[in-house]
């Protein structure tokens, strides 16, 4: 590298942890799994509704992400697009700040639909962001140092996040409602446009497309031939796939520590502090081994972290055994989105990047919402210990996934997983 590009290294590496930060810290104030549903909660008492707020947005993130493949291979320069699509994950913040504050003029019937526009709009828009996003990143940020980046933005994002969550909890409890949760929205897009700012100082060259680039008429074509070509790349996916089954159990955690084990409540806090402090610690740990040495073996960690974790789940006599439960579920939760990322994003040529990062993200997405339903099922027909052996199962069937993907050749050698 000569000094120029050192240094446009560095800046891409600053602003992008900047924009990631700022980005955790909007969501600590509409958080998707404590704030919004406590807010839809106030508009509704059906707990289906409720629980359709965390899936949609999770589903809205994988789904869209094939959908918009071609046209982000199309592209020279991935940071208009990104630019461009990334308003639609962080404008309707703002409208739920609006609709919080004019709540009574629209009752509630008509909120809970509105609301439920803005949390689709909102999970659309991050799912249309993340592929070209993804592509950007792999452009402006070298192989060797992917991991590193992606744990260290991850690991700020979620530091962010905690405090902010923290303020959050403080304005929910010392105003009334709804001007807590416009308050709580209005930071939270405060936050964005802040995280927006930065993102913008990102600076991507134009990079010719290859004279055999296929166009959009090829589309179908291109990821079949991904798909039946690619060995690697399939067992990638099978890994993938049975993770979602080996993190499944984490979501059940503290309600079985509560209703069977007899945790209290303000346990559910400190167990919530360890759960996203070993993600602040092992984002960055596991992002800088995972490039020096292997994000396949940083996986399998994660893995062996999820199948213990459920393990001890199902067979915990006390409370106290779930300090460690929440510390490797945080470490696999990490191997599941993050290490993961990483590794998406090593496969194919530069301009091929966003139908792997679509077919990746994509073919998963019904699975991450399948698995706690099944974990779910499994908890009320039988109890809470068959779904945290299922969930080890799915566990150790993804270490011996992730073996057999070391074993398999790629077309693109330059991957090291």
């Amino acid at each position: 590298m000569d000094s120029n590009a050192k240094k446009t290294l560095k800046l891409n590496f600053l602003f992008n942890i900047l924009d990631g930060g700022f980005f955790g810290l909007a969501m600590g104030f509409a958080s998707f799994v404590t704030i919004l549903p406590l807010f839809v909660s106030k508009l509704t008492d059906s707990a289906i509704l409720i629980g359709l707020v965390p899936a949609i947005h999770n589903m809205g993130w994988q789904l869209p992400q094939l959908l918009i493949a071609n046209r982000v291979a199309q592209k020279t320069r991935y940071k208009p697009m990104v630019l461009f699509m990334t308003i639609n994950e962080r404008l309707p913040f703002l409208g739920l700040a609006i609709l919080a504050g004019l709540i009574g003029h629209f009752g509630q019937k008509h909120a809970l639909i509105i609301t439920f526009i803005f949390l689709i709009w909102q999970g659309l828009g991050s799912g249309f962001t993340a592929n070209p996003w993804q592509s950007m990143i792999a452009k402006i940020i070298p192989p060797h140092l992917r991991g590193t980046f992606i744990g260290i933005q991850a690991s700020a994002s979620n530091l962010l996040a905690s405090i902010s969550a923290i303020i959050a909890g403080i304005i929910l409890d010392r105003y009334e409602y709804p001007l807590n949760f416009t308050l709580c929205f209005g930071f939270n897009a405060i936050a964005m446009v802040i995280s927006y700012i930065f993102l913008a100082q990102v600076r991507e060259d134009e990079k010719p497309l290859p004279d055999n680039h296929q166009t959009g008429k090829n589309f179908g074509v291109n990821v079949k031939n991904i798909l039946r070509t690619e060995n690697k790349f399939r067992w990638f996916l099978i890994v993938r796939l049975l993770s979602q089954m080996a993190v499944m159990g984490s979501a059940f955690y503290t309600v079985y520590a509560v209703k069977e084990l007899g945790m209290r409540e303000i346990e559910v806090g400190l167990m919530t502090s360890i759960y996203m402090g070993s993600q602040i610690i092992a984002n960055p740990i596991m992002g800088m081994i995972g490039d020096r040495y292997s994000h396949r073996f940083v996986m399998q960690v994660g893995m062996i972290s999820a199948t213990i974790s459920a393990l001890i789940a199902a067979f915990a006599p006390t409370p106290a055994w779930f300090y460690l439960i929440f510390l490797l579920a945080g470490i696999a939760n990490v191997a599941v989105w993050n290490t993961a990322l990483t590794m998406t994003i090593e496969y194919g040529e530069d301009h091929e990047k966003p139908f792997y990062i679509g077919i990746a993200n994509t073919i998963v997405a019904p699975m991450s919402m399948l698995a706690p339903i099944f974990g779910g099922w499994l908890a009320d027909n039988l109890n809470y210990s068959a779904t945290f052996i299922a969930a080890a199962i799915g566990g150790l069937m993804t270490v011996m996934a992730l073996n057999v993907l070391q074993r398999q050749k790629s077309t693109h050698e330059q991957i090291k997983l």
